[in-house]
């Protein structure tokens, strides 16, 4: 037992001190590697950015795979390196071939085997452990073939078969950050100001189309995953939202609700009014609005999609007024009035129909209750008012 423990410690040993002089070598691997696949494939011909950065970064990726394969030994052959997966889909969807991936990957596995062999003969590596090293070389190469195998095959099976697939993979993948792989004519300029438009009605495309035409813009509509339609009105100049909200108003059917962005110019506009868009749907949707803009409830949008600020404005602002005889319901309806008054107390007062310093009162009351100071808080405490009354847009404010 202690002879095959020895022989066991020394196999790690051995592998260790190797993995370590082929990770010196690493520069010299990642050179000859990227030689040897333009030789045998040539994958520039593809020509798309994105997927020869992928090959870069997974250059790095398979060594350190094989390195470790030999470091740790057979029997604990780490997983397929992630960056394997997204260069498999993007050589799929590039149209490569799963014979020239495999091409590719027996090369560089074949050179990476031949300095395995010079490693371990400067190293005075015994027959029988270059044997066993070369065995767990395999076993990792052809764990990794599998993998790429299934991934191109699927892959494959979900690329798009028309032009409307194709169309809406272009848009997600531009949305995305990504560099689209197939150029797709849309009829848009995407260097061109852009607004987002984002409506879960079906009357929404012809809504959004006919809003185009109207306004004399470019346009480019798809339907998101679930009910959103989403649309972009192109033109050199933004749009004055004033013109928006006056044809809407002529063209909107009864309940239609439609989110605008900000205007944005470029591809990043592009990409950012469409978030501001899908920002905004949900707070106009709650508040049962026919249009809404992303600039009116920026930071409502905001605050609502996070669930720690929407507990705890609760608990810090609204919940102690719960202790109240009527529930709070006076003391929200003066700050209510008190925050439409663009925190004017005169105003606030008059509205309410009381004094001002009978207003400046309560006020100090209400500060006295939650332990702060109006001027503190304002911002949080107008956040509070305004997600309580959307979780009951039916009921008037009180």
């Amino acid at each position: 037992m202690r002879s095959t423990g020895g022989h066991q410690r020394s196999a790690k040993q051995t592998g260790t001190a190797l993995a370590a002089r082929l990770r010196e070598r690493m520069p010299e691997l990642e050179a000859g590697l990227a030689a040897l696949v333009d030789e045998v494939s040539r994958p520039r011909e593809v020509g798309d950015p994105t997927y020869l950065q992928s090959l870069q970064s997974l250059r790095t990726a398979l060594l350190e795979y094989a390195i470790s394969v030999i470091e740790v030994g057979e029997g604990r052959i780490p997983d397929a390196p992630t960056p394997l997966l997204g260069a498999t889909r993007l050589a799929a969807r590039s149209g490569v071939a799963l014979d020239t991936l495999l091409r590719r990957y027996s090369t560089g596995n074949a050179m990476f085997g031949d300095v395995l062999v010079e490693e371990a003969t400067r190293a005075e590596v015994s027959p029988t452990e270059l044997r066993s090293l070369l065995s767990m070389q395999a076993t990792g190469f052809n764990r990794l073939l599998e993998v790429v195998s299934e991934e191109h095959r699927r892959a494959c099976l979900d690329r798009p078969t028309n032009g409307g697939e194709w169309r809406r993979e272009y848009l997600e993948e531009l949305l995305a950050g990504r560099q689209p792989i197939e150029a797709v004519e849309l009829g848009y300029d995407f260097h061109a100001n852009h607004l987002a438009l984002v409506s879960s009605d079906a009357a929404a495309p012809g809504l959004m189309r006919e809003l185009a035409r109207r306004l004399d813009r470019r346009f480019i509509d798809y339907r998101e995953e679930g009910p959103l339609w989403t649309g972009w009105l192109g033109g050199r100049r933004p749009i004055e939202f004033d013109r928006i909200h006056a044809v809407l108003g002529e063209i909107s059917p009864a309940g239609t609700l439609v989110a605008l962005g900000e205007p944005g110019e470029g591809i990043s506009g592009f990409r950012l009014s469409h978030r501001q868009a899908k920002a905004a749907l949900p707070i106009g949707e709650r508040a049962r609005l026919s249009v809404v803009r992303y600039a009116d409830v920026a930071l409502l949008a905001s605050i609502a999609r996070d669930d720690l600020a929407v507990v705890s404005f609760r608990q810090l602002y609204l919940e102690p007024l719960d202790r109240e005889r009527d529930g709070g319901k006076a003391t929200k309806a003066m700050l209510r009035a008190y925050f439409a008054a663009d925190r004017n107390v005169s105003s606030a007062a008059a509205a309410l129909g009381v004094n001002r310093n009978t207003l400046t009162g309560r006020l100090r009351s209400y500060e006295a209750v939650i332990g702060r100071s109006l001027s503190d808080c304002a911002a949080e405490l107008e956040a509070a008012l305004q997600l309580e009354q959307l979780e009951h847009p039916g009921s008037p404010p009180t």
